[in-house]
């Protein structure tokens, strides 16, 4: 006959006996994506010399989700490196994508975006390059 009738309250006890403590999970930083300098930055597709966007950052996050900028979105975070963030998002009725940002500099990313956006595919690699100080005067949000 066994002590405890359910298996979670037996490892609850096994637990509680060996001195183990809970310790909260640390959501993951994306630091790399805070050293990027704030300001005007300007997206190319790779092997293009036409600018395809341009984007005033505060806050270099919105990189993540480029082909769903306004959106309200849950992100699930895949990697996150001194020099690399991949970010798989989803957004309730307009889409998902998976954004990989790798930093060559402060001033220069590359960015692999690839998803679904209004019921279409999008796959796109961009090289994205801070400009200067935004147009607003402002530098980003």
């Amino acid at each position: 006959m066994a002590i405890f009738s359910h298996p979670i309250k037996a490892l609850l006890a096994v637990a509680a006996l060996s001195g183990a403590t809970a310790v909260p999970a640390e959501a993951p930083s994306l630091a790399m994506l805070d050293m990027l300098e704030k300001g005007s930055w300007q997206l190319r597709e790779r092997g293009n010399t036409v600018v395809a966007q341009t984007m005033c950052l505060g806050d270099a996050r919105k990189m993540i989700q480029i082909f769903h900028s306004r959106a309200t979105c849950s992100r699930y975070v895949i990697e996150d490196t001194p020099k690399s963030v991949t970010v798989h998002y989803t957004c309730p009725g307009a889409g998902h994508g998976r954004t990989t940002i790798r930093a060559e500099t402060n001033r220069l990313i590359q960015v692999d975006t690839q998803g679904v956006a209004d019921g279409k595919p999008f796959s796109q690699v961009y090289e994205a390059r801070r400009s200067g100080a935004c147009a607003s005067g402002g530098g980003g949000r």
